[in-house]
């Protein structure tokens, strides 16, 4: 039976989020992955990339993965009440509910995050927590059904990992290769832990707007929860 596998396509997301782990999902077999949205009007993406919903709300089917990746964007889905009733409805059933990057703060703004174990980027780390979450800093973090992905590149191990639980490992290291995923990159910076403390401060003091806006927003979220 065909997997139906859908993420949340919306204004402002950060495309690698999506593509990374979509390419990855996309490569399996036996399954159908949607892009879906409110209507079906192409979305620009935070790098100004023109991405096209396949699906509505509406349309979808029951989903065995529903996945929200993050972006500039999710602020305004994290109060959208349209959107986290379609999230929570398909949630109740599906197999697996998942996230990458600041998706997790939509899955906290639903309600999905109480009490589970979640991972997002590292620079909003500390908004997990008043969600109801227990945040864990790891690049993929299971609990139950949940798995949730570290930033942005960490889309594809998240979706190696799910592509082992949905298949198994012989499967996902078939995609993998196919993929040519074996990451080498000329720096060590790709972690606060790792990255010169100058690089880190600079990255700090960029995420600092967009931390105290969500941070506003994640208070009124919690406070409905």
């Amino acid at each position: 039976m065909t997997l139906q596998i859908g993420f949340l396509l919306f204004p402002q997301v950060q495309q690698l989020d999506l593509t990374g782990p979509y390419d990855v999902l996309a490569s399996l077999p036996d399954v159908k992955v949607h892009l879906i949205w409110k209507d079906l009007v192409p979305v620009t993406s935070s790098t100004g990339l023109v991405l096209k919903p396949t699906m509505t709300f509406d349309d979808c089917p029951p989903l065995d993965v529903i996945c929200i990746p993050g972006g500039s964007g999710v602020g305004p889905l994290m109060e959208d009440e349209q959107t986290l009733a379609f999230i929570k409805a398909q949630a109740a059933n599906a197999r697996y509910v998942t996230s990458v990057c600041t998706g997790a703060l939509v899955l906290g703004a639903a309600g999905l995050l109480k009490g589970k174990r979640a991972t997002t980027h590292w620079a909003y780390h500390e908004l997990l927590g008043p969600l109801g979450a227990i945040p864990v800093k790891d690049r993929v973090v299971r609990d139950g059904n949940l798995l949730t992905g570290g930033g942005i590149t960490a889309g594809i191990d998240f979706a190696l990992t799910l592509s082992a639980e949905l298949f198994d490992k012989d499967t996902a290291e078939l995609v993998q290769l196919q993929l040519e995923y074996a990451p080498a990159p000329p720096f060590q910076s790709g972690s606060p832990e790792t990255a010169p403390p100058s690089v880190l401060a600079e990255a700090h003091r960029r995420a600092a707007p967009s931390l105290q806006q969500r941070a506003q927003i994640t208070g009124r979220a919690a406070a409905r929860l």
